[in-house]
């Protein structure tokens, strides 16, 4: 094996048993929607986000904030085609990290969430799926916890 394989081969072995604690969110990834009511509704209600708070602003979302409750979170708000901070609806991606992915797998699935790539282990040693919003954003759920920071 050369080293990048040996190294790989490690980090597999070493992740896929050692959970690292919660980190508080540093950065918040943003995405905004078109039915930013209905996207909340979705994130909360079936696939698991907490919802931290939400502001309206004449019936649309200014700003929300969904937790992830293994660590994390998101914000977004409704989409403005005018508005100097705004990407378009369904350009976004994230990967988050459980703990509980085949759990969350068969509950997605069963609730009939569109999986755009199916629950499977990968060569550096996380479980993962991913899947597609109502608004077309994508989201991976994984076991795999990044590399540690260099010291």
């Amino acid at each position: 094996m050369n080293t990048t394989e040996t190294q790989t081969t490690q980090h597999a072995r070493t992740t896929q048993h050692t959970p690292a604690p919660a980190r508080t969110p540093e950065i918040f990834p943003t995405l905004k929607a078109d039915d930013a009511p209905a996207l909340i509704d979705f994130l909360v209600e079936t696939v698991g986000f907490l919802r931290t708070a939400v502001y309206e602003d004449g019936g649309r979302v200014a700003h929300a904030q969904l937790d992830w409750p293994e660590g994390g979170a998101v914000m977004l708000g409704s989409f403005d085609p005018d508005g100097e901070w705004c990407v378009r609806p369904g350009t976004f991606g994230a990967y988050v990290v459980t703990d509980h992915v085949d759990e969350l797998y068969a509950r997605l699935s069963e609730a009939g969430v569109q999986i755009i790539r199916e629950l499977e282990d990968q060569p550096y040693g996380s479980r993962e799926f991913a899947i597609a919003d109502p608004e077309g954003n994508k989201w991976a759920f994984g076991t795999y916890r990044g590399e540690p920071r260099p010291s």
